[in-house]
């Protein structure tokens, strides 16, 4: 299946990518490799706030970090014109506004990568870190970057 049909199938509408709000690119291209930059979690359009292991839980963690890869194909999708020339997710980077005692960094980054994985197959699975931090911009609960490989 293609990447528009595996959305169509989850019921997955790609927003479209705004600007960024601060001195830096949305995405860079070097070669084959994509450089997005951070996105943060929304809801409703605005900053998803909040910390884990206070406000938030794992689960709504995961959520914000599905949320987040969401946004995330829409930019790969305006910066590459069609998400199969994505031949591979290579990296992501996933930061969580998280209390110095939570440990589950990596199940929320588990929300990304699975919807990663569920929109491009094989292609979709990568390497990554997750991090608890203690801030993110517009105090949001999780911020994620990526490192994409796309086809000529």
């Amino acid at each position: 299946m293609s990447a528009q049909e595996n959305l169509q199938r989850l019921g997955i509408t790609l927003p479209v990518p705004t600007a960024p709000l601060a001195a830096f690119e949305l995405w860079v291209q070097s070669g084959n490799l994509l450089f997005v930059s951070g996105h943060i979690a929304k809801r409703d359009g605005k900053p998803w706030t909040g910390q884990l292991g206070r406000e938030l839980t794992t689960a709504d963690g995961k959520e914000a970090a599905r949320l987040v890869a969401i946004d995330l194909l829409g930019t790969l999708q305006a910066a590459t014109g069609d998400l199969d020339r994505i031949q591979r997710i290579v990296k992501l980077t996933v930061l969580v506004n998280s209390t110095s005692d939570f440990k589950e960094q990596h199940l929320v980054a588990n929300g990304a990568s699975e919807l990663f994985a569920a929109v491009l197959g094989d292609r979709g699975k990568h390497a990554r870190s997750a991090y608890g931090t203690a801030q993110l911009p517009f105090g949001s609960c999780v911020e994620i970057e990526l490192i994409a490989e796309v086809s000529a």
